[in-house]
């Protein structure tokens, strides 16, 4: 009788196994392809996600911009700079931001310790343009651009 037992169990086995396989070889095989997929889709997005941020940089900076004429005849006296900022009601963590400095600098501007020279000087003249709508329209495409760049 154990001859017979450990027969029938040995083929119980054998079709267990076969069955199992018949059923996970496809799938195995699935899994594969779909692995396969989402790494050529990871690719794609990484490769598309590249050119993207280039095209941002791209870009030209529209809006703060005036011509060298207008900065060289331009006098930013500590105290213009503070009276634009209040003239268009923001602090000067976002006068910074609008013109790319630290709050840190616009603060330096505006006790006189330090002057802005160059495209900063150039943003500043470009600013005195603007209004209080306008100032906040660009405030908040520079921080949802933040937002998805992160």
């Amino acid at each position: 009788m154990g001859k017979l037992e450990s027969t029938i169990k040995s083929e119980i086995q054998r079709l267990a196994k076969r069955q199992i396989r018949s059923t996970f070889i496809p799938l195995r095989h699935e899994v594969r392809a779909m692995r396969l997929r989402l790494s050529s889709l990871s690719k794609n997005f990484s490769f598309l996600d590249r050119q993207a941020k280039e095209q941002l940089q791209k870009v030209p900076k529209k809006g703060l911009e005036a011509s060298p004429e207008e900065v060289k005849a331009s006098r930013l006296t500590p105290d213009r700079i503070r009276r634009l900022r209040n003239k268009l009601g923001i602090s000067q963590r976002q006068l910074g931001l609008l013109i790319g400095v630290t709050t840190w600098a616009v603060l330096m501007w505006e006790k006189g310790k330090f002057k802005p020279k160059g495209e900063k000087k150039a943003a500043l003249v470009a600013l005195r343009k603007f209004r209080k709508r306008e100032v906040q329209r660009i405030l908040a495409e520079k921080q949802e651009s933040k937002v998805q760049v992160r």
